[in-house]
């Protein structure tokens, strides 16, 4: 057996206490504040070695990641729940359902240019509310199902209740201005179509081959065209002004200059557009139940 002497000059650090486990006696500190620690209790990083506080310390100032994403398509949920109740109050009233026109609530809402030109202006809204059988509204609400689920998530509950809306209003302009004013019209048709709009939107803009969106537009485009007694201009105004604010919300924030982009004025760019849509529908429906 050999003996080495000590080296001249030269001292080992002396033994510390773990400052979360006195029990523990360690060489070792962290790097950030200083105090001693055993192994268990440091962590690897960039520079030397961080004890589990100055950790959890520096995770707590790190900002979350902002997203325009709703966790849960809430929204989504109490319009079907909504547009539910009104057809089962329409239907009792109307003690039926296939055939829904005398109810009362259906007859107090539905969109009819006559009742327009008298300053009802509430029927463009509350026709989306509208159905006109059970089959209408099981196909109906299926597409919401579907559809609203994925634009809430993607985009958010406000953004999402404000593209609807948005849609809604601009498929009944489309019906004020292009349809027999005597024609009676309702149903959700007009937001769904602007909730497959968004949807196009949405998949252009994450650069998502979008053959399969733009096959479900084309196919009930050509239904709409086909079928009897199905809206067309409801339909082509939700799609077109709900692509307009989808694009309005994700497209719009990439016109302000490089100094003004930040979360609250992107946000404000897509109310701005939903806004300047809605007001545009207003106009144009009411200007056309002026002339009737």
């Amino acid at each position: 057996m050999t003996f080495q002497p000590p080296v001249p000059g030269h001292q080992s650090p002396p033994a510390q206490v773990c400052v979360r486990h006195p029990d523990r006696r360690t060489g070792l500190s962290c790097s950030r504040c200083g105090r001693p620690a055993c192994p268990e209790c440091l962590h690897p990083a960039a520079v030397g070695q961080h004890c589990v506080d100055c950790v959890r310390a520096a995770g707590n100032r790190v900002p979350r990641a902002r997203t325009i994403g709703a966790a849960k398509p809430y929204a989504t949920y109490t319009l079907l729940a909504v547009n539910l109740v009104i057809f089962a109050i329409t239907a009792l009233q109307a003690r039926s359902i296939t055939e829904l026109r005398s109810s009362e609530v259906f007859t107090e809402g539905a969109l009819w240019g006559p009742f327009m030109a008298s300053g009802e202006y509430w029927r463009l809204l509350t026709a989306g509310f509208l159905h006109f059988s059970l089959i209408h509204v099981a196909v109906n609400m299926f597409s919401l199902y579907i559809l609203g689920r994925d634009v809430e998530i993607t985009l958010g509950t406000a953004r999402f209740v404000g593209i609807y809306l948005t849609s809604l209003l601009g498929g009944s302009a489309l019906v004020m201005l292009f349809e027999n004013p005597l024609a009676i019209n309702a149903g959700a048709s007009g937001a769904i179509f602007g909730l497959m709009g968004a949807t196009l939107v949405v998949v252009l803009k994450a650069k998502i081959p979008a053959g399969m969106v733009l096959g479900v537009i084309g196919i009930n485009v050509v239904l709409s065209l086909t079928i009897p007694n199905i809206s067309l201009w409801a339909h082509m105004g939700g799609l077109f002004f709900g692509a307009a604010a989808a694009a309005g919300v994700l497209y719009g924030p990439e016109l302000l200059p490089a100094a003004k982009k930040n979360s609250r004025n992107a946000a404000a760019i897509g109310w701005i557009v939903m806004g300047a849509l809605i007001i545009l529908a207003l106009v144009l429906s009411v200007a056309r139940a002026q002339t009737l």
